[in-house]
């Protein structure tokens, strides 16, 4: 970075340090930092749960002027989350938050005076809500409430009650937060409907994108009829991959074979591996799980967001089937760059028709790829987020 160009200073911060990439909020702070760097001098602040090596760190160095790691101990971390078990805040905002690393937080904005803070989410919003030097954004990324809500019908009846708490206070603190920040973004239209306050239609939808990666020709060697990647810890993604093992696979042929691809597999996870059933854990890349199936599908029923496995898999020219609700946050146009499917029955007759309609098959992987590659590459994704820093 030329130290010659008028830039902007700007403090990018996050709960993740964002690498590597096996979760959704470390892919797009990653990626939206890169395109950042490209107008503005960046500064990172990021929260980290474990000591981070020079080679994660050095992912991050060629678009950024610094970076600021603040680890978390399992003491701080859990006293924060019991501690709001007796407040009003999210349990999680708890978790993330202590007056330690605050003051640390301050002292870091006193030192580099930024021009815009760009903060991830609302769980560490606490660090800069009362920094009024200069104006802020945050990315509410998802709706963080409805992804709760949704699974507290699923969690163990012992586990709904703490569940609850968390839905209304997350209701109530994505709506007061709004406030301490001059702008706003969210990362699909259906996310920023769950934001429940008077002017939530000024939130910017700032999607996220495909890496370019993910565009070019790639080896292809089909093992396997279906696939599903993602972090396998991620609870919509254990539901998912139970769900396509327990309630898809035992109607389809018996010679379809499925692979599930992804970090940090769940026992849940991993009782699912059987002759017909394989289970790779992290990957280094995503895109050989991608090249070994020949259909994918994500039956997301609890997740919110713009799932990054369908804009990844799109791209790579796989036919995809996925439910309603995760289509209403990519906007992909059913039966010609996407197919949908809200039953297991449905999700059988999909594949099946998939796997038999060659025609079919063609359209959906030329159409999806065009569709992904017109909408979601991050240079035009992060547009509206350069226009509102620069403001």
């Amino acid at each position: 970075m030329s130290s010659s160009k008028p830039y902007k200073k700007l403090i990018v911060i996050t709960s993740r340090f964002p690498y590597p990439l096996e979760k959704g909020d470390k892919l797009r702070a990653y990626f939206q930092i890169k395109e950042l760097s490209t107008k503005f001098e960046v500064h990172l602040i990021s929260l980290s749960e474990s000591t981070l090596s020079q080679e994660q760190l050095s992912h991050l160095a060629p678009f950024v002027k610094s970076t600021s790691i603040f680890q978390l101990t399992p003491l701080q971390k859990w006293t924060g989350a019991f501690l709001q078990l007796f407040g009003k805040k999210p349990i999680q905002v708890g978790y993330f938050h202590n007056w330690a690393t605050q003051r640390k937080v301050n002292a870091l904005l006193s030192e580099l005076q930024p021009d815009h803070i760009y903060c991830q989410l609302i769980r560490v919003s606490e660090y800069v809500k009362n920094y009024h030097d200069c104006p802020k954004t945050i990315d509410y990324m998802d709706a963080l409430s409805k992804g709760v809500e949704r699974r507290v019908e699923k969690e163990p009846i012992y586990k709904r009650w703490l569940f609850n708490i968390e839905y209304k206070r997350l209701v109530n603190y994505e709506n007061s937060i709004f406030s301490y920040f001059e702008y706003h973004t969210i990362i699909s239209e259906q996310d920023r409907h769950h934001i429940f306050h008077a002017q939530r239609q000024t939130i910017k939808v700032v999607p996220n994108g495909v890496n370019e990666l993910f565009f070019e020709d790639y080896p292809s060697q089909k093992e396997f009829d279906i696939v599903f990647t993602g972090n396998m810890s991620y609870p919509p993604n254990v539901e998912a991959a139970v769900y396509i093992v327990k309630q898809v696979l035992p109607t389809l042929p018996s010679s379809v074979r499925i692979l599930l691809s992804g970090a940090t597999p769940t026992q849940e996870v991993l009782a699912l591996k059987s002759e017909r059933v394989h289970i790779t854990g992290w990957v280094d890349d995503i895109r050989d799980s991608y090249a070994k199936g020949s259909i994918f599908i994500a039956p997301m029923f609890i997740g919110t967001g713009l799932q990054n496995k369908l804009l990844e898999a799109m791209a790579i020219g796989l036919p995809c089937v996925t439910t309603s609700l995760a289509n209403n946050a990519l906007q992909a146009t059913p039966n010609a760059s996407i197919l949908i499917a809200n039953t297991s029955d449905e999700f059988v007759a999909q594949v099946n028709e998939l796997l038999t309609n060659k025609e079919l098959y063609t359209k959906l992987s030329r159409n999806g790829k065009e569709f992904i590659a017109s909408n979601y590459r991050w240079e035009e994704c992060t547009k509206e987020l350069i226009e509102i820093i620069q403001k």
